[in-house]
This record gives structure tokens, C-alpha cells and sequence, in this order.
């Protein structure tokens, strides 16, 4: 058995977190005491925006007309998988009833939040799909008020198939501002719209930042880096599409990790020669993109055995994960860290990323060996409650006084003295702590 690298990271995901982290801190801060004021200032100079915060609804029937229609209907055919697969996963998620003991029924209800803030990104790229996976979620969730925010284009504002697809999933309110200012809008209630009770949606790493702050003050999906895309190989594969897949996710950013396992040593050399090929054909700015992220971040790993492969990839744990192996059931089966799993060569990670339905908002930096992605069940809130008769009352009620005495917590002693003194005043129960 034995692992080696054909092509080794130069770095990793670890940056100068701290000086994002004061920067982020300071701007949420002045916000905060400054309000819309302050925010306006920030959207001015970070984003060179000046127009109308709040998208009106003449500007998005405007920026409808933009959008060819066949880029319409490719939007409402993604938004309609996407659906799909989220009211799927809100049918599983089942509220709980069941009586304890005799008397004693408890129980929990799955509860939306009130308000979803989806955070769009925008810059280089339009990102349709993401305002496709968050305000589709939420919707298929329950939310009552789904507020979305995206960096509008200059003197133009958002793009407007954002605009157009926004709308069509469900956005209540849409505003012209991104980064860590569109953040603080929603989290603090800013431009009239209520406070988000949770935050989701990629962005870059000070959008990510500012989510991790608010965390606790309010929910997020996930703390959030760079992509990633993991690919297992063997001697089946095709080299050609295993390096247009490295490409393709390699074009999001310099920081973009891209890994290949390969079982094959032929195979991971072929893939090696042809990954630079392909970047060169690509237009700018993402061949530069790409470039960096290969160089600097981009791996090679040969392995002797499957178990190895396994191994290796649960350590990396890898936002993206794909298969193109004989025998996917094993694979399947036998992986566990990964936020989504692509399984087959007929199966690659842009699909997930703009149309199929799964939803590409996933846990990276090695977060998937303890959460998931996107989903559903991100915007419930499984509520607990419980109600009792005098039959469980009974039996309930002095061990609970014995426990609470034991923990030298008297006054919680008392609640349970006093129900067993109403309601069987005849009896006699030894509500002593052993221990006393």
C-alpha cells in the first residue's frame, strides 16, 4: 500500500483570516450604531451604487424584459427541480408525537422562521443559480418573508436575470446591495425590512466572515470558504473529462481547490498534462482564475486501494465529491464526508451547481465530516413541547423534587412539592434527596 502526489497543494484555505475578521468586525460595528446611513456609505464606496436600495417592482418587471426567454425557462427549469428535490425533503421531516408514560405526551413541531435573509453574490459572474438554490429552499421550507440582497452592477444594479430569478422563487424583498453591508441590512432589519432569523448563501470571504460573526445574534446556513471539488478515479475513467471537471471548478477562484485521487497512475499523469491545456482555452478572467487555483492549490494523489482512496477522501472532505470508478454502489456505501456526492462520469458537479435539483449551498473546509449542505431543515425549528395529567403527574413529580434537591436547586424542588401537595393531598411521598 502506498500514497504519493504527482502534483502537491502549495497552499491551503488558511489566509489572512485575522485581518478579515478585524476589518468585517469593524464595519458591522459602525453599522450597527450608524444604521441605513452608514450602510448607504459603505454600499457608495465599496460598491460605486448610489440608486434605489429596494428593488421596486417596475424595476423588476424592467429587468424582466432583459432576459432572453429561453434563459427564462432554463431559470423556471432549475427553480422547478430545485423545488422539487426541498418539498421532498420537507415531506421527510415528520412532526413527533408520542406518550412518554401514561399521561405524559410529548412531542415536537417542525416551525419556519419567520424571516430568511439569502445573500446573492455577484462581481465577475451573475449568479443566478445561487439565488435559484437559497430563495427556493426557503420558500419550499415555509418561510413567511424571504429577504435577498446582491451587489448591484455599477450604475446598472443587480444583473437582471438575478432580478428575474429572485422573483421567480419567491423573494419578498430585493435589495441593491452585497458584501458585508448587504449582510448587516438584513441582519439588523435595515431599509424596512424585518430581521433575518437566519442567513444564507455563498460569498466571498468577507461575506462569509460577517456571517460568522452575527452567528448566535442569528442562524447561518454554514460557515463557508472557497469551492471544492474532490474527483476518485480508476483505470476506467476518462482523462479528458476528469480534467474538464478540475477546469471547470478551478475557474471560480484563485483559492479554488481541486483535487484529483486517481487508483491509476497512467491516468493521473494524462490528467496532469491536460488540465493546463484546458485553462489556456479558457477567456479571461477565468483563465487566470483557474490558473492560480491549479497551480497553488491543485492536487494529484496515487493510490494503490480503493480503502486508501476512502481514506484520503473522508480526511479531505470535500464540498463536491466525485466518482467515476467501476463499482459506484461500493463507493456509495462506503463513503462518508463529503457535502454532495456526484456519482458516474454522466455526472458532474455543474449540474448540481445550476439545474439538477440538490442544492449547491455546501459545507467546505473539511465542515462536511459534521454538517450538510443547504436544505430544508435548515430553516425549521424542531420545537419541543409536552403536556401532562395527574396520572403522570404522580409518578413524575417526586423524582423530579429528588433530583433537583440533589443539584441543590430548592426553588426547582418546590414547583413539583407544590403540584403533589394540590393534587394528592392525602399522600405521602419521600421528596428527600438521598443525598441530603
Amino acid at each position: 500500500m502506498a500514497i504519493s502526489y504527482l502534483k502537491r497543494a502549495t497552499m491551503t484555505a488558511a489566509t489572512s483570516e485575522m485581518e478579515v475578521r478585524e476589518t468585517v468586525s469593524s464595519i458591522l460595528t459602525e453599522i450597527e450604531k450608524g444604521g441605513e446611513a452608514v450602510a448607504l456609505e459603505y454600499c457608495r464606496r465599496l460598491d460605486q451604487w448610489s440608486g434605489d436600495i429596494i428593488v421596486s417592482e417596475q424595476q423588476i418587471v424592467d429587468a424582466s424584459r432583459l432576459v432572453p426567454d429561453q434563459l427564462k425557462n432554463d431559470i423556471r427549469f432549475a427553480r422547478d427541480n430545485v423545488r422539487r428535490f426541498a418539498e421532498a425533503q420537507r415531506a421527510s421531516i415528520q412532526d413527533v408525537e408520542i406518550e412518554i408514560l401514561p399521561g405524559l405526551i410529548a412531542g415536537h413541531r417542525n416551525i419556519p422562521v419567520s424571516t430568511a435573509g439569502c445573500y446573492v453574490p455577484g462581481g465577475r459572474y451573475a449568479h443566478i443559480a445561487s439565488a435559484i438554490m437559497s430563495v427556493t429552499t426557503a420558500k419550499a421550507a415555509g418561510v413567511e418573508t424571504i429577504v435577498a440582497c446582491s451587489p448591484p452592477r455599477h450604475a446598472t444594479g443587480i444583473h437582471p436575470a438575478q432580478i428575474f430569478a429572485l422573483k421567480e422563487c419567491g423573494a419578498d424583498i430585493i435589495l441593491n446591495m452585497g458584501g458585508v453591508q448587504g449582510i448587516a441590512a438584513m441582519s439588523f432589519g435595515l431599509f424596512g425590512c424585518p430581521p433575518a432569523d437566519i442567513l444564507c448563501g455563498p460569498g466571498n470571504q468577507f461575506v462569509a466572515e460577517a456571517k460568522r460573526l452575527l452567528y448566535g445574534r442569528v442562524a447561518i446556513d454554514m460557515f463557508a470558504g472557497p469551492t471544492e471539488n474532490l474527483i476518485i478515479a480508476d483505470h476506467s475513467a476518462d482523462a479528458e473529462i476528469i480534467a474538464t471537471d478540475l477546469m471547470g471548478q478551478a475557474e471560480h477562484g484563485y483559492n479554488s481547490p481541486v483535487w484529483l485521487i486517481s487508483l491509476d497512475k497512467n491516468l493521473g499523469e494524462r490528467v496532469s498534462k491536460i488540465v493546463p491545456k484546458l485553462i489556456e482555452t479558457l477567456p479571461e478572467p477565468n483563465r487566470s482564475s483557474a490558473f492560480d487555483a491549479w497551480r497553488d492549490y491543485g492536487e494529484i494523489v496515487i493510490v494503490d486501494t480503493r480503502a486508501e482512496a476512502i481514506e484520503l477522501a473522508d480526511n479531505y472532505a470535500a464540498e463536491h465529491l466525485q466518482v467515476q470508478c467501476s463499482d459506484l454502489g461500493w463507493w456509495h456505501d462506503n463513503l462518508q464526508n463529503y457535502g454532495s456526492l456526484f456519482l458516474g462520469a454522466q455526472t458532474t458537479v455543474a449540474f448540481g451547481d445550476k439545474v439538477s435539483g440538490p442544492n449547491h449551498i455546501l459545507p467546505t473546509k473539511r465542515a462536511a465530516r459534521y454538517t450538510s449542505g443547504l436544505s430544508v431543515g435548515k430553516f425549521l425549528k424542531a420545537a419541543t413541547w409536552q403536556k401532562m395529567e395527574e396520572s403522570a403527574l404522580r409518578t413524575i413529580a417526586p423524582s423530579c423534587a429528588r433530583i433537583s434537591r440533589s443539584e441543590g436547586m430548592e426553588g426547582h424542588a418546590r414547583t413539583a412539592d407544590v403540584r403533589l401537595a394540590k393534587y394528592f393531598p392525602t399522600d405521602n411521598f419521600d421528596l428527600v434527596s438521598p443525598l441530603d
